[in-house]
């Protein structure tokens, strides 16, 4: 659909993208976006967001149609295996780069895209988009993650998870060598004041518990084994950052992009290796575990072998 404007006198010299938000009712960042992919042409062509519009000109504008951002899309996710196929549930691998379910913002594959695009029928307890999702991992953390797919074993495995009954463990490799050498970091966890985007340790967040012990250390960096209490979004991340020990390759929470680079990292180096819970049905103690993906043992061998 296209739609054409004419820029009034009030409007000329403004930024195309601030005179667009105001032309279209839109906001500024969506204008933005038309104006980036494209969508935006004047007497001169394509229009760029810091363009000055003149008074009295025309602005033909293509509105492209976009998908819900909460709509399920099927499709074969590459790396996605299953460790464990139950009656009641699915364990998998979840790969890096792949959400646990559709959200606003995100336009990457998803797990409940993927487990619907390999043909299993999971739980349609909860909200459509999350639907059987009973707990999540970060896009850019791998490993071993449960969805239910009887409704009985969603209500039960969310209570699991609610009750910290369920045995999460992570490995991580973090930054030089945690004091002491196991402990428990509790410190509550919240928004960051001042990056919407990001998490810290703050006075009034929510309470936090990460359990800790060095499985080798490699001067450099270590690596450890994480067995959560609590289950914040980044605990992890957060919690070692607030240490001054972030795990390698998390830029985004103060990681050295020197050791990133000579580990080949481009994520952090963060895996949830293995995952116990009571069977929602028998009772029985199950557990599931992951193994490293390929870049985390490539970084890996180069700490083990001393040339990173």
């Amino acid at each position: 659909m296209s739609e054409h404007f004419v820029v009034p006198e009030e409007l000329g010299g403004a930024r195309a993208d601030a005179g667009l938000a105001k032309l279209m009712d839109i906001s500024r960042s969506a204008a933005a976006l038309l104006i980036a992919e494209g969508n935006v042409t004047g007497s001169a062509g394509t229009v760029g967001k810091s363009a000055k519009l003149v008074a009295g000109s025309v602005l033909e504008v293509t509105v492209p149609e976009r998908r819900d951002p909460l709509e399920v899309v099927e499709e074969v996710v590459e790396g996605l295996n299953i460790l464990l196929d139950d009656d009641d549930f699915v364990v998998i691998d979840k790969p890096v780069g792949v959400a646990a379910h559709p959200s606003p913002g995100w336009v990457g594959p998803t797990v409940v895209g993927g487990l619907a695009g390999a043909g299993y029928r999971i739980s349609t307890s909860g909200a459509p988009e999350r639907a059987g999702i009973v707990h999540r991992l970060d896009v850019g953390t791998s490993g071993v993650m449960i969805v239910a797919k009887s409704e009985h074993a969603y209500t039960v495995l969310k209570r699991a998870f609610k009750e910290r009954t369920v045995d999460k463990v992570y490995h991580a490799v973090v930054q030089g060598l945690p004091d002491p050498l196991a402990g428990t970091i509790d410190a509550p966890i919240g928004r960051h004041p001042g990056h919407d985007w990001r998490f810290a340790v703050i006075e009034d967040g929510r309470p936090s518990v990460t359990h800790y012990e060095v499985l080798e250390a490699y001067g450099k960096a270590t690596l450890v084994e994480i067995h959560l209490e609590t289950g914040r979004t980044h605990q992890i991340r957060v919690h070692f950052s607030a240490l001054r020990h972030p795990c390698a390759g998390d830029l985004t929470y103060g990681a050295d992009p020197r050791l990133a680079a000579n580990l080949g990292l481009t994520r952090q180096w963060l895996h949830a290796r293995r995952l116990g819970f009571n069977h929602p049905r028998t009772g029985e103690w199950v557990e599931v575990t992951s193994e490293y993906p390929a870049d985390l043992r490539y970084a890996l061998e180069l700490l083990e072998s001393g040339n990173a």
